[in-house]
């Protein structure tokens, strides 16, 4: 099958390639995937999952990439939930080969069902932003509504998902990006943006939520606006400092087929959408991975025609 391949940590994006891998295997619990869309995130060569498998092994050369859609032609033993020919969507394991190819093995409960009039290429834009935008808010954030709500990177994918989970479940929505960004944050249905090179950030507070995409020293000056008795998420990094009062929750994304059901549910029914930007084949993943591509939103590698 053909498949995108990193082979050198140090060469960074020069060392994506797009050449020949064996078809995977469906271990137990697995199911073989025939790959139609697929997503990535540019910063995945820097994941140490990317390069060594669970227990610590070399795994170079890797495929990348861990969002897919697809129809399902294999099952492993013991693969219950789904079937032959279901269409299919979901987040691949971090620690094994990704989905930039014609073919990958992942677990069935990892996947979700995706309905006849989801397409494929949305179907691929929706795991990781999606659940980590679900997570963040309702896991980890503890949204109710009333409260207020900062998003930073809101122009993003998983800012704007954040942004439109966020309104729906009646909280009051703050955007915070580039002046560049306001068009997109209010497209994701934000009630306020503030542009963060002019310095309003400090202005908006105090907030009951604040969900951090972006990390530095913008995630300093978040927890300054957080109110007491308020909540930090963050998906950029830890919080380097603790502030008393401000429970700090920092998170990885994982699959979970309730939350892939409810956010395609959201989609079927006009009340969430994702900013899909390039569509791309695989040929041309190699070039888009290295940040060839020229449109806003997510770059998604169709890899099978429509």
């Amino acid at each position: 099958m053909k498949a995108v391949t990193v082979t050198d940590r140090a060469a960074g994006t020069s060392g994506v390639r797009l050449t020949d891998r064996p078809e995977p295997h469906a271990s137990e619990n697995d199911v073989i995937v025939q790959v139609h869309a697929a997503g990535f995130t540019p910063g995945e060569l820097d994941w140490p999952a990317t390069w060594t498998d669970r227990a610590g092994r070399d795994r170079a050369p890797t495929i990348p990439g861990h969002e897919l859609a697809g129809v399902v032609t294999g099952l492993g033993y013991g693969t219950t939930g789904l079937t032959l020919g279901q269409r299919v969507f979901g987040l691949a394991d971090w620690t094994r080969d990704g989905t930039l190819a014609e073919y990958v093995a992942v677990e069935a409960r990892n996947l979700a069902p995706l309905p006849a009039d989801v397409d494929f290429v949305t179907g691929a834009s929706l795991p990781i932003s999606g659940l980590t935008a679900w997570q963040g808010l309702f896991v980890h954030g503890r949204i109710e509504p009333g409260q207020t709500v900062l998003v930073t990177g809101v122009a993003g994918g998983v800012g704007s998902i954040v942004a439109q989970l966020a309104r729906e479940a009646g909280a009051f929505v703050i955007g915070a990006g580039r002046e560049t960004h306001r068009a997109r944050a209010h497209d994701a249905g934000v009630h306020a943006f503030v542009h963060l090179d002019d310095g309003d950030l400090e202005e908006c507070g105090p907030v009951d939520l604040v969900f951090d995409v972006l990390g530095g020293d913008l995630g300093a000056r978040c927890a300054a606006v957080v109110r007491e008795g308020g909540t930090l998420v963050s998906i950029a990094a830890p919080p380097a400092t603790e502030r008393p009062g401000v429970r700090s929750v920092f998170f990885v994304v994982e699959p979970d087929r309730a939350q892939l059901a409810d956010l395609v549910g959201r989609v079927r029914d006009g009340r969430l959408r994702t900013f899909v930007g390039d569509v791309v084949s695989l040929d041309d993943a190699p070039a888009a991975f290295s940040g060839g591509a020229s449109k806003g939103g997510k770059t998604i590698v169709q890899v099978r025609p429509q």
